[in-house]
């Protein structure tokens, strides 16, 4: 391995921050697995499982705009170290649940909601401390480690909360080697230093609360990234669904869960990987467009199949496509952006991400509630391929990108702001 596809990991603070976040996608994956079928062996309704995502989104879509601001004006590494404490309260209220026998959903509910209002502060702070933690010229490197290292932990994590989940019967162990992953995290981050750049204390006003949206509005390139993302996650993430697809169709149980939650996961390590040694230098926005559209194939085939083996292949494919797409934004976004409005520039992109995922979630749920599983997660596919069509004609800069760290999108975006009198 050369030392300049490692270049990332000459700084320190970059290796505690992204220890921190191995342990906290792992365990949070881990959660999410024993609470998916947990709340689906309850119900045994899919509306269910969207409302989860639901729980989890409405927090962030009520708090984006403070967020943000907090990540603007108090040191992020110190956010991040007490959210990660939070998330640990919350996997402790769903052991205690789960210990004294839980039979509705509604205190998974209210834990979930609160995981959700811890997220809404610690995305925004910590999308927005990578850049302080390296160099410009080493960021395109340190973002293809850390998604390689958050894919990891994406494909560790399902797969250990489903054999844990399996294998003692029940949610309680999960939940508590979580609360402990969080705990650990949190000490990791105490040891993150920043490179602290000055940065102006702006008077706290709804302008400068909203300035993350003004910016992107000028910034055609980066809006139309993040809102691809957006739209195209939310009609096509099946994985809402999954319990339902473990249970119902492919019959492979909650070991089985964990190892379909999984799969996106590894196909994403793998591309972040090859990503890091063969970074992409040419033509970006066209091939984000292409690799959208193979997400929504790939989703089309997963909605279609009965066989775990082709199930996995296709799960894995929309892991390896998505990651393109995750590098290419968060590159646009983070080196596109002065340091000053990171925080808040980041909570719109979190609220976006929210909207995807989440959301998508809830969108996921009341859609197979309506129609069926297949159906919607089938049409979700094909309403994903539509995205992309459309976008490629509403962003024609989007897709004419070439090289990530040269387009002087910043600058026109900056002056733009600059010579807006409103």
């Amino acid at each position: 391995m050369s030392s300049a596809s490692r270049a990332a990991f000459s700084y320190p603070s970059f290796r505690y921050f992204q220890m921190a976040r191995f342990l906290i996608v792992s365990a949070m994956e881990m959660q999410s697995v024993a609470v998916g079928w947990q709340v689906y062996e309850i119900t045994r309704r899919p509306l269910d499982l969207g409302l989860v995502g639901l729980a989890q989104f409405l927090p962030g879509f009520l708090l984006f705009l403070l967020a943000g601001h907090t990540a603007d004006r108090l040191p992020r590494n110190r956010i991040v170290a007490v959210c990660y404490c939070g998330f640990a309260l919350c996997s402790l209220l769903l052991f205690t649940f789960t210990v004294h026998g839980v039979s509705s959903v509604r205190p998974i509910y209210i834990v979930v909601t609160c995981i959700g209002v811890v997220r809404a502060f610690n995305g925004p702070a910590g999308q927005s401390l990578m850049p302080q933690l390296v160099s410009a010229q080493d960021f395109p490197n340190a973002a293809a480690w850390s998604s390689s290292i958050f894919n990891a932990a994406v494909v560790l994590g399902p797969a250990l909360g489903g054999v844990l989940y399996a294998w003692t019967g029940g949610a309680k162990i999960v939940y508590l080697i979580a609360a402990t992953s969080f705990l650990c995290a949190s000490v990791s981050a105490l040891f993150i230093k920043t490179n602290t750049q000055l940065r102006p204390r702006e008077t706290a006003s709804l302008r400068t609360v909203l300035a993350g949206f003004d910016y992107l509005w000028h910034n055609q390139i980066v809006l139309g990234a993040i809102s691809l993302d957006l739209f195209a996650v939310l009609l096509g993430g099946a994985v809402a669904l999954l319990p339902v697809y473990a249970r119902e169709i492919l019959k492979v149980g909650p070991w089985g869960l964990g190892i379909l939650r999984s799969a996106p996961g590894a196909g994403a390590i793998v591309m972040a990987l090859l990503l890091a040694y063969r970074p992409l230098r040419r033509r970006a926005g066209a091939v984000m467009l292409w690799c959208v559209t193979a997400f929504g194939l790939a989703t089309i085939v997963f909605g279609l199949s009965r066989s775990v083996p082709l199930s996995l292949f296709a799960l894995l494919m929309c892991g390896a496509s998505d990651m393109v797409s995750v590098i290419i934004r968060s590159t646009l976004v983070q080196l596109n952006t002065p340091d000053e409005m990171r925080g808040r520039v980041s909570a719109v992109n979190m609220l976006f991400i929210g909207a995807s995922n989440e959301f998508g979630q809830f969108e996921s749920g009341i859609t197979a509630q309506w129609l069926g599983t297949v159906p919607a997660v089938v049409w979700g596919g094909i309403g994903t391929l539509a995205v992309v069509a459309i976008w490629a004609r509403l962003f024609p800069r989007l897709r004419k990108v070439d090289s990530l760290t040269t387009q002087p999108a910043a600058q026109m975006a900056e002056s733009a702001i600059t010579a807006d009198p409103n």
